[in-house]
């Protein structure tokens, strides 16, 4: 019987590294892992607590309420229209969906997709689960003459904060619809651009009108504070949302009910969304100032929770020094063989322990 053979989970290779920098003096400031750790808004806290008590089965398709909320959010916070009530599926988280995406797609040997050429692993680890075969591309190009079953896009970036702009974009649902390809996009950073606004692959100046063969994973474990909840969603293409819908009907792949309330609470308060917002944006200011200070380079990270910095030398070498500093960072090979000379800088940490980092980083 065959199996399928994953990677190793890259940040067990952190350990050593993890050790070293909680010997500091001062403590670990970890910033290689992207998790939030500011409080969940009380008004999301208070919806998740108002169902608890309801003992039955949770509809697989969400709430009307909650697939109203994701079409409203959409529309006030990204510019979408023209989105099918009944084209919003809730996801247990996007990683959740990005694993299984390929699978429940009906995906496997002889199909081929596309993912970054710099890609969070879950997408390479994806495709494997579906038996089917990785290709990194970032360009049309790459692709030659073969025709993949799906193109994954990431904008913007984890790991680089890469934003993809309209022509790109269109470029890539053009290409995709004269072969009848599957585009899908992660836009869980989609609400944390810095240098400009990010653009989401179902806009209307994107696709123009048309939605089929395209779909767009949301999540609010970084805008909210949601993580632990695990609450995401996808939507685009009716045909294709409604194919997942079936499948993950018989998988029993449901969200909660109580979190289903919460994300509605998320995706109508646009005051605790600019709050959160703020804070990032003023931890990557000082984290931003303090690496280019002591040397470092960053490239891309216009978006984003996280910063793409390079010494120009070995990313684990630079793990090992600023471990030495007490900090922790992802080093850029965990995204793809092109990342070897960066590391991924976080700003999910406390403004306690960011100004930590920056101060050490001075010295």
């Amino acid at each position: 019987m065959s199996r399928v053979r994953l990677p190793d989970f890259p940040w067990d290779a952190l350990a050593e590294y993890g050790s070293k920098a909680k010997a500091h003096p001062d403590g670990i400031v970890d910033l290689s892992i992207g998790t939030p750790v500011d409080p969940v808004p009380a008004g999301i806290r208070d919806a998740l607590a108002s169902v608890s008590d309801l003992p039955g089965y949770p509809a697989t398709h969400g709430t009307p309420a909650l697939r109203s909320a994701a079409i409203d959010a959409l529309r006030r916070r990204h510019g979408i229209d023209g989105i099918d009530p009944a084209a919003v599926l809730p996801t247990i988280g996007s990683k959740e969906l990005v694993a299984w995406l390929p699978r429940l797609l009906g995906f496997g040997p002889g199909d081929t997709v596309v993912i970054p050429e710099l890609a969070y692993p879950t997408y390479e680890v994806g495709v494997l689960m579906a038996g089917a075969q990785v290709l990194r591309a970032d360009g049309l190009t790459a692709l030659g003459p073969q025709r993949p079953a799906m193109i994954w896009l990431n904008s913007p970036s984890n790991p680089t904060g890469r934003m993809l702009g309209v022509e790109h974009l269109r470029k890539v649902v053009e290409w995709a619809r004269e072969r009848d390809v599957i585009v899908a996009s992660d836009e869980c950073y989609l609400a944390l651009g810095w240098e400009g606004e990010p653009l989401s692959l179902l806009h209307p100046s994107v696709h123009g009108g048309r939605l089929d063969n395209l779909l767009a994973v949301h999540s609010l474990s970084k805008s909210a504070n949601l993580a632990s909840y695990r609450a995401g969603f996808v939507t685009g293409d009716p045909e294709l949302v409604a194919g997942l819908l079936a499948a993950r009907k018989h998988a029993g792949m449901i969200v909660p009910r109580p979190v289903q309330e919460a994300m509605v609470a998320a995706l109508t308060d646009d005051e605790a969304l600019a709050a959160q917002r703020e804070r990032y944006a003023r931890r990557r200011t000082v984290l931003r100032k303090a690496l280019l200070d002591s040397g470092f380079r960053i490239d891309h990270s216009e978006a984003g929770l996280y910063l793409w910095a390079t010494r120009d030398e070995d990313a684990w070498a630079t793990v090992d020094w600023l471990a030495g500093l007490g900090i922790l960072a992802a080093p850029g090979t965990f995204y793809g063989p092109s990342g070897k000379q960066h590391v991924r800088i976080a700003l999910t940490a406390t403004d306690e322990r960011v100004q930590a980092a920056a101060d050490r980083l001075a010295q």
